[in-house]
């Protein structure tokens, strides 16, 4: 198809996009229906609901269900200072790709700081906010940025690309990033002249364990006897632990976490980013693909790790708690995850952004990226400069951290 069909179109709300649509490109490898059945797609499920896959493939963040969430919940809009601007490519009025964009007013929420940045570029005139931001709001985990449907030009990633940098331009803004893309879509940026920033997160991989003991045999000994040991410490005192999911999760149940998530949000960052009603959608609208696993004492709810579960993936995205119980963080969010993860075929457990106390729990250090366009020329400069310095800094942690792994060393 000549490139010339694909026009570029920029809306104000997930919601004025077809959910069948947006998912068709969201999740290609997941879902393999195509632009000739997408008809039949939207007339078979709910009205206003995404086609959640859970085959291997499908992420569940870039669905229409998560963006729609969170924008309808008003946790990510203008006010907020997550005004959505998505950008589509559309061929014969089908949206044949995507990229989930927002103009922001702030750099909080990304997990990706570039607030140093924001700080330099004013104090020499400059003016950094807005700024244009390709991103899952409140969503440190890696995936699709450039969402195409599995039928579109060979050209639409490279049209979107040119379309977020035009848009950019229309709007005289200082800088356009995009926080997390997976690895060919961080190299298809780079191929287009965006700087490559690279971070770091802990990730858990399955090898095929059959169960967890088998997984703790394969950690050193003295590896083993400290997991065995904060296990049994986390549920001493009357703590049981359960495992909600799907029917589990009623109103009542999110009644008592959603105190816990904004006590825990309260200590760390002083404010919670998602508001209830996100999480009363979510749990409408993706209730099969939510983990809640819930420390509870009694009647009472005392812990609780939000998770969201992907094609192959358990994603651990929040902690709550109302005050420190030892080790109960640690159980409910890395030990139980794992537990989860082998028993239900998934190969991976990524737990979020940050936190080197992971890695004694055999979650190993990965690269993980971010892409930034910077039109200024002497801006750009400084901060290719530092991007130059901090990868090299980064991919030595990365080297460095790996020799303390907790696994036996014939098991690295």
């Amino acid at each position: 198809m000549a490139s010339s069909e694909i026009t570029l179109e920029s809306v104000p709300s997930v919601s004025d996009i077809p959910a069948a649509e947006w998912d068709a490109c969201a999740n290609p490898k997941a879902n393999p229906d195509s632009l000739e059945n997408l008809d039949t797609l939207a007339s078979s499920g709910v009205a206003g609901h995404s086609c959640v896959d859970s085959r291997p493939g499908y992420n569940p963040f870039v669905s229409y269900a998560f963006f729609a969430a969170a924008e309808a919940s008003g946790s990510a809009c203008a006010r907020t200072g997550w005004g959505p601007r998505h950008l589509l490519a559309k061929l014969d009025d089908r949206v044949v790709g995507v990229v989930p964009c927002y103009l922001k007013s702030h750099s909080q929420g990304e997990y990706v700081f570039d607030r140093g940045w924001a700080d330099a570029y004013e104090r020499a005139g400059g003016r950094y906010y807005p700024k244009l931001l390709g991103a899952v709001p409140f969503t440190p985990v890696p995936g699709p940025r450039l969402l195409t449907a599995p039928n579109a030009p060979t050209e639409t990633k490279s049209q979107l690309i040119a379309g977020m940098v035009q848009l950019a331009k229309q709007r005289n803004i200082s800088s356009l990033h995009i926080n997390f893309p997976d690895q060919e879509d961080a190299d298809a940026f780079a191929e287009a002249g965006f700087l490559q920033r690279v971070g770091q997160q802990f990730h858990w991989a399955n090898n095929g364990y059959r169960d967890f003991d088998d997984y703790l045999a394969a950690l050193n000994s003295r590896k083993r006897k400290a997991v065995k040991k904060e296990r049994r410490e986390a549920t001493e005192g009357g703590i049981e632990v359960e495992v909600l999911t799907g029917a589990d999760l009623t109103p009542k149940v999110w009644d008592a976490f959603y105190p816990l998530y904004l006590a825990t949000s309260d200590r760390k960052w002083g404010s919670a980013y998602l508001n209830r009603k996100f999480f009363t959608l979510i749990g409408e609208r993706m209730a099969d693909k939510l983990v809640l696993i819930m420390g509870r004492r009694g009647k009472e709810y005392v812990g609780d790790a939000f998770n969201i579960l992907g094609g192959d993936t358990i994603y651990g995205r929040n902690w709550g708690a109302a005050r420190e119980y030892r080790f109960l963080h640690f159980e409910c969010c890395y030990y139980r995850a794992i537990e989860f993860a082998i028993d239900n075929g998934l190969q991976r457990v990524e737990a979020g952004a940050q936190g080197p106390h992971k890695l004694q729990r055999g979650y190993l250090p990965v690269p993980t990226y971010s892409a930034h366009w910077i039109p200024d020329p002497g801006f750009r400069r400084a901060v290719a400069s530092f991007l130059d310095r901090e990868r090299e800094m980064v991919e030595q942690k990365i080297e460095h951290l790996a020799e303390f792994s907790p696994f036996r060393h014939e098991d690295t």
